[in-house]
């Protein structure tokens, strides 16, 4: 069973249990569609960067509804950080974007997902391709120190529509490298580009047309993708995903998984419109 289908049915069971209540310990609205909390963490709860849990609140009928986020704080944190869009009537962001410090949400501590570093062959160079709140996991994999143990460097492409959208995670990487937990690891190693679609912005266009044209590659001086150097790990919408499938492989990346690691992995569980 893929990760996607592991979530629709875990989302579809009914609850036996209710699972621990965790207390919102901060809350912040980048955007009019854009928001971060932090809660607390379960102390038996192991993860591994980049995995994602069930998290949400009860239902108007009194059952809880739950949906799969990524977990956006690294592994070592003492806290969990998520980042979420605002759906007006989506059935769980509609009121989960009204939570504050000291109300409680749901959360499940069973974490999966694909975008992992133990999903991927070792390499030289790894790719985080990521749209809107799909930054997520590679927020927490760009706080990690083995993020940096195993690659020589590590490039974070961000697209949104609007410079507004893109902050969440251009305040994240700006302060990687001055954290005092892991600056040492970091160094000159994160490469950031962050792209817009419609606002007029320093870097423009789509991660799949800035990759596949070269651009990418020009701006930043790197030499264009090969299987025997680059990883690439990517979360977006379904369409995203589709079409940066096709332009990895069309350099030559094949598709991992946790029982296969490969030249690039897929997360099919992101959560987008319309919850």
């Amino acid at each position: 069973m893929n990760d996607l289908n592991a979530v629709n049915e875990a989302a579809a069971k009914p609850l036996r249990t209710l699972p621990d209540a965790q207390t919102v310990t901060e809350v912040r609205h980048w955007t009019e569609r854009l928001f971060s909390f932090r809660v607390t963490r379960p102390q038996s709860l192991r993860f591994r960067s980049g995995e994602f849990v069930m998290i949400g609140l009860m239902g108007d009928n009194g059952k809880p509804l739950l949906r799969a986020y990524s977990i956006a704080s690294p592994s070592w944190d003492e806290e969990l950080e998520f980042y979420s869009i605002k759906v007006p009537d989506g059935p769980l962001t509609s009121k989960l974007q009204h939570i504050r410090p000291g109300d409680e949400i749901i959360l499940r501590p069973k974490p999966v997902g694909t975008l992992v570093l133990d999903a991927l062959l070792p390499g030289k160079r790894l790719w985080l391709l990521a749209t809107g709140t799909g930054i997520a996991p590679f927020a927490s994999l760009m706080r990690d120190p083995e993020t940096y143990e195993k690659y020589e460097q590590v490039v974070m492409m961000h697209t949104c529509r609007e410079m507004a959208e893109l902050e969440y995670g251009r305040q994240l990487v700006e302060s990687l490298r001055d954290d005092p937990l892991i600056g040492e690891f970091v160094g000159d190693k994160l490469k950031y580009y962050p792209t817009t679609t419609r606002e007029e912005s320093a870097f423009m266009g789509r991660i799949t047309d800035n990759l596949a044209s070269g651009k990418v590659f020009a701006d930043l001086g790197l030499p264009p993708m090969d299987r025997a150097h680059d990883r690439a790990m990517v979360c977006g919408s379904l369409a995203f995903n589709h079409d940066v499938k096709a332009v990895l492989e069309g350099f030559g990346l094949r598709e991992g998984a946790n029982s296969d690691p490969q030249e690039y992995v897929v997360e099919k569980a992101f959560v987008g419109d319309g919850i």
